[in-house]
């Protein structure tokens, strides 16, 4: 049987950085075909010239049996090449119908206005095949990041493609949602379509795909039947090394003076009546599903959101925090789950994005920046932190997502900040970075650092947390050892207003 897409020896290089050398890969119609490595392995490139965003610098690639170079994405898409972005190619401005069918919007019957009605009957239709309910009328800037990725994933299915990439595409999506969207997988998979399937969630890959081909360090590794390898044996395949696990925590050693406490805080539909409080050198885990939230409260106590009611203490003293700047000067640091639009400044140069949240340290009479000393520590935290980075140079939007975070959690270490909110701090992020990541916070813990750690992996939740809060719909509904802390106990507090209601 003729492969759907053949690629061999395909290489790719950008300033400073081979990405991509002699790679080969394969799919088949009907064949959900996972593609797997650490971040910078090439996979993000790989799919990007497949779908025309890219060009290749060498190699061959057949669509078909023919040999194929897309020029553009509208070329690969009308081809039947379609791609889900990991990060998210929507425009806030225009609905979720309007985005669904950017560029190919219906027109009355002069051709000369767009057909309102039909575009929001298209949308709904593919919504409802998706089980998704989202009014099609509803602007894209107003929705939650889940409900976003599924908008992304509408518009990749409504150009009928014959090949589908998804790049990430549950990062963002609780367990309802990706039940959803593997069924939709399924759906496709049964029409003959071919899906290229990307993702660092271990526990999908034996869920969804058949194969799965391995990259490293912009290399081809191998190709194995998913049903036939184990999960550890492509992690080795993956990471080439052994990976030293992080025990999980068994308590505080001692409890610390309180760092943080935050009460009675009120700040919209999403954070009603929240009080917690937060100990040097603890991980405190926040718990719960999607919209309960979470982010919400890091970023009232952060001043990223305005404050209706309540009060927030820093070692004791009250700190009236009314923007991200008088949460800086209390020491307190918030790094995003959404690290493109609020954590980096991807145009600028990696040193740049580390040294920008303590700036003023770096200038001479206030006026001239000293650029020694920004090298000097941009050079110790790259080292520190093993940034992959051809140099301190190099534009951020150049680098992977793991290494991208790495740079935000840089940023706030030169701080020097005593309080730390992690939000979703590996989403997105390979299983080697995860592990170095994890050491980091424990690490910054035992420095005497508070970290609050918002996950909705619930293994990582447990692994990391002393204690864990849980919350649903904007109330925090209880509080956890990490003695007592089980999946089902964090379930149960999750769904437990949702239960009240119910009952």
């Amino acid at each position: 049987m003729t492969p759907l897409i053949s690629v061999n020896k395909l290489s790719k290089r950008f300033p400073g950085v081979r990405a991509l050398h002699e790679v080969q890969f394969e799919l088949m119609a009907g064949e959900v075909h996972a593609l797997m490595g650490e971040n910078g392995a090439g996979k993000s490139t790989l799919m990007k010239i497949l779908a025309g965003v890219y060009t290749r610098d060498s190699g061959d690639i057949l669509y078909d049996g023919q040999s194929v170079a897309f020029a553009s994405p509208r070329e690969a898409q009308a081809a039947g090449v379609g791609i889900i972005h990991q990060e998210l190619q929507l425009m806030n401005h225009l609905s979720v119908a309007q985005n669904i069918f950017i560029g190919r919007e219906p027109r009355g019957r002069l051709g000369l206005f767009l057909d309102e009605d039909k575009l929001n009957a298209q949308a709904r239709e593919i919504l409802g095949r998706m089980h998704v309910p989202l009014d099609p009328r509803t602007l894209v800037g107003s929705l939650t990041v889940a409900s976003q990725q599924m908008v992304e994933i509408a518009k990749a299915l409504s150009f009928d493609s014959r090949v589908l990439i998804m790049d990430e595409p549950t990062s963002a999506l609780n367990d309802a949602e990706i039940a959803e969207l593997f069924r939709i997988i399924r759906q496709l998979k049964a029409r003959g379509v071919g899906i290229i399937y990307i993702s660092h969630k271990m526990d999908e890959l034996k869920q969804i795909s058949d194969r799965v081909t391995v990259l490293r360090d912009g290399e081809y590794v191998a190709t194995v039947s998913t049903a036939d390898t184990s999960v550890q044996a492509i992690i080795g395949m993956m990471v080439g090394r052994t990976l030293a696990d992080v025990a999980p925590y068994e308590g505080p050693r001692s409890e610390g003076e309180v760092a943080l406490e935050v009460k009675h805080l009120n700040a919209g539909p999403l954070v009603r009546d929240v009080s917690f409080t937060l100990r040097k050198g603890e991980i405190l885990g926040f718990a719960g599903l999607m919209g309960a939230g979470r982010t919400e409260v890091a970023r009232a106590v952060f001043g990223a959101d305005p404050i209706e009611s309540g009060e927030v203490f820093v070692k004791g003293v009250k700190a009236p925090i009314k923007k991200p700047s008088d949460a800086v000067a209390h020491s307190i640091g918030y790094l995003s789950e959404d690290r493109k639009r609020f954590g980096l400044a991807t145009g600028m140069d990696v040193e740049s994005n580390i040294v920008m949240s303590n700036l003023g340290k770096f200038l001479s009479m206030n006026l001239f920046l000293r650029r020694s000393h920004i090298r000097w520590t941009a050079s110790h935290f790259i080292n520190l932190l093993a940034i992959r980075t051809p140099s301190a140079t190099q534009q951020v939007r150049l680098l992977s997502g793991g290494n991208q975070q790495k740079i935000v959690i840089a940023k706030w270490l030169e701080r020097d900040c005593d309080v730390l909110f992690f939000d979703e701090p590996t989403r997105g992020i390979d299983v080697g970075a995860k592990s170095e990541i994890y050491k980091l916070l424990r690490a910054l813990a035992e420095q005497g650092k508070a970290i609050v750690m918002i996950s909705s992996e619930l293994p990582e939740i447990l692994r990391m947390s002393d204690r864990i809060v849980v919350m649903c719909e904007g109330r925090i509904t209880g509080e956890l050892s990490a003695s007592e802390a089980t999946q089902e106990r964090i379930m149960h507090l999750a769904t437990q207003r949702e239960t009240l209601q119910a009952a």
